[in-house]
This record gives C-alpha cells, structure tokens and sequence, in this order.
C-alpha cells in the first residue's frame, strides 16, 4: 500500500512525487517510458520555472537569452534586447531527468516503462473506501491512498477525473543542427514569428549546435500548419540542414469549470489541460500544479473518509483556480486579442517600450500576465478597448 502514487514522470509528475516524498510519504512515481525521452517543447526557463525547481537543482542551461528577434510572418523584425538575461534554454530530456532524480533522492519509488490502464476506486479490486486501484498493462495492480495523474495531454486519467478542455493546439517541432557559424549568429537570441493564421506563432530557440524550431496553431490547421513550417524554415535560411529529429504534439487547455479531482484522485500539468494559452508555455505551469497535488495528495492518503478526502480535494482546486485559474483566464484575453490584431501586438511589443519591459518582467518572473491584467491600469484599459 504506497501513500500517493504518481502517473506520469514529466515536470508535473516529477514535481508532486518529490513534494509528498519531501512530506515523508511512500511514494511511487509511474512512467510508461524509458528515462530520458524527448518531448515537443521548446524549452524556455521562465522567471516561473526557475523559481518552482527544488532546492539545489541546477539548471542544465544550453543557452541564455538576452534578446529577442519579433517579425509578423517573417516581414517587419526588430530585435530587443536586455543587459541581464531574459530566461534560459534546455533540452527537455536532461531536464526531466534531473527533476526525476530529485524525486528520488526526496524517497520517490520509479518505476518506468509501465503503462497504466485505469484507476479504480470501487470494486473488487478496492479493498476499502480509502484506496485507490491502479491497474497495469499485464494484469498487476498497486494500491494507493491517493494518486496524482500527470500523464500528460492525452492523459488517462484526465478521462477517469472527466477533465474537460476548451482550447487544443497543434504544434510541430524540429531539431536541427547547424554549423558552427550559424549556430554563433543565433547565440543568446531567440526569435518569434506571428503566424499567418489566427493564434499561430513560430519560434527559434538555440541550443548549442542545435536549433529548436516550431510552430504551432488551432487544431484542424494540420495542412496549414506543416505549411506554415516548411515556409518558417525556409525563409530562416534552414531548409538545407537535416532535422536531427521532427515530432508533434497537441497542447490542451482546460475549461474553466473542468474539475481537477475525483475521489482520492487529482489531476496536474498537461493531464489537468493546465498551460498558458496565448504562449502555450506548459513547464511553469507543470512544476507549479505538481507541487500542488503532491502536498494535497498527501492531505488526501491522511483523510480516514470520503468527506474529509473531498474537503481536502476541494482545497486543491482551489489554491490550483486562485493561482494557475487567474493567469490562464488573463491568457485568454490575450490570445483573443492576438487572434485578432496580431499585427497590433507585434507593433506594441516592438516599438512601446513600456510593453517591452512587461515582457521582460514576465519572463524574468518579477510579475505575471494574470498580475499585470488585474493591477496596471494601462495594460486593462488596452484589453477593454480591445475586446470591445
């Protein structure tokens, strides 16, 4: 019998094992694949990010960022740039790793390349009203107290909570190395594209000798999208250079009323649609919603009733709506006006220079967009006119 099971190996799931094993808790951390493994990201360590990591981790950084290049479907560029760094670049499979053995030096159990099936909580399977059954590909079922599914966008155990979404994306992604004299060009700059349909952008990140680029856009684009990424390609000057690897992926976004819990059972990250929804950026989120549910799936596997279990799983939902709810509901504002009037934001960010420093707190984590909706007066106004 583990206290708190957790579903799902990625920065959501690494982070709750490592806050209930930090808690003293038995705790078993459940991957379906084989550490490390690649996931369609960029890789962008927010002010956010930085700041949810567990103590002593070192971010393994391959790059950091001290300008950005804006362009509105590869015409009107202007670079930004900043004397301190903006955030830092890493490739997702040694950042994983390292939160995942953070979790495990916390008392954190892995176990990878198990896939689970379903989670029970009634049933012969159940030996009582405070376990939950989680049954394995194979025929083997653990038992828990309480479990944290993390198991990103396509998660199982999002069905089982009955997650409902309001928002999925596409986005595609390339790894491409280049040489030497490209990779010098695109040293501490990244850059983001407006792409030509509503709520698209594209991006370069570098990383050493390898560029990160991507694009993503609405589902139902598919077409449009890979169009959109040959041209991105294309016209950077990086048609001629062979992807090391090309992935997709969807990202979805939780509708405000969706629930984040049943029984003894919590959602986080990617498995809870918890992510910005203007940029899309996941990790913050993910670190952040993970530590959540760890500390209040241990207040669940203590609860000795269904009435307690549900008060603590309320509580959850709360601190996770009070929080992540406020910024993704600002995010929203934002990526209707940008569906809108891309050409608007792009002119805002790069020639109002007030607009650029938003943006450089934000990424640095001096402040949120959630914060900057609700408390400056300028940037309010701005959205009021423009959703009108």
């Amino acid at each position: 019998m583990w206290d708190v099971v957790v579903i799902g190996a990625g920065p959501a799931g690494a982070s709750a094992a490592y806050a209930a094993a930090v808690a003293g808790r038995r705790v078993l951390l459940l991957e379906k694949a084989d550490l490390p493994r690649y996931k369609t990201c960029g890789g962008g360590i927010i002010g956010p990010t930085r700041d949810n990591l567990p103590p002593g981790f070192d971010l393994p950084l391959k790059d950091r960022v001290h300008a950005v290049t804006f362009s509105l479907d590869g015409r009107y560029t202007r670079t930004r740039r900043s004397r301190s760094m903006l955030f830092g670049l890493v490739n997702r499979p040694e950042f994983d790793r390292q939160l995942v053995e953070h979790a495990q030096k916390a008392g954190a159990e892995l176990r990878t390349g198990t896939t689970v099936l379903r989670v029970e909580q009634h049933g012969a399977a159940v030996p009582d009203r405070r376990t939950v059954a989680v049954v394995l590909q194979g025929g083997e079922t653990v038992l828990a107290r309480a479990v944290v599914g993390a198991d990103g966008s396509a998660s199982r155990i999002g069905a089982h909570v009955g997650v409902k979404l309001d928002q999925v994306d596409l986005g595609l992604e390339a790894e491409i190395p280049v040489p030497a004299s490209v990779a010098e060009d695109w040293a501490g700059r990244v850059l983001i594209d407006w792409g030509p349909m509503p709520g698209s952008y594209g991006w370069v990140f570098p990383k050493g000798d390898t560029l990160t680029v991507g694009v993503i856009s609405a589902r139902g684009e598919g077409a449009a999208t890979k169009r959109y990424m040959e041209d991105f390609i294309g016209r950077l000057g990086l048609a001629g250079f062979e992807p090391a690897l090309s992935s997709g992926h969807l990202t979805r976004c939780r509708s405000a009323d969706s629930p984040l819990s049943r029984g003894r059972v919590l959602v986080c990250g990617d498995a809870a649609g918890l992510l910005e929804p203007w940029t899309r950026e996941g990790i913050s989120f993910a670190l952040r919603s993970g530590r959540l549910a760890g500390e209040w799936a241990v207040r669940i596997a203590e609860s000795q009733d269904a009435v307690d279990a549900r008060r603590q799983a309320l509580n959850y939902a709360f601190a996770i709506k009070a929080g992540l709810g406020v910024e993704m509901s600002a995010g929203r504002r934002l990526l209707t006006v940008f569906e809108r009037r891309p050409g608007l934001l792009h002119a805002v960010l790069t020639g109002f220079r007030p607009a650029w420093r938003a943006f450089t707190r934000v990424t640095r984590g001096s402040t949120t967009v959630g914060e900057l909706v609700r408390t400056n007066a300028v940037v309010s106004r701005a959205l009021n006119t423009l959703d009108r």
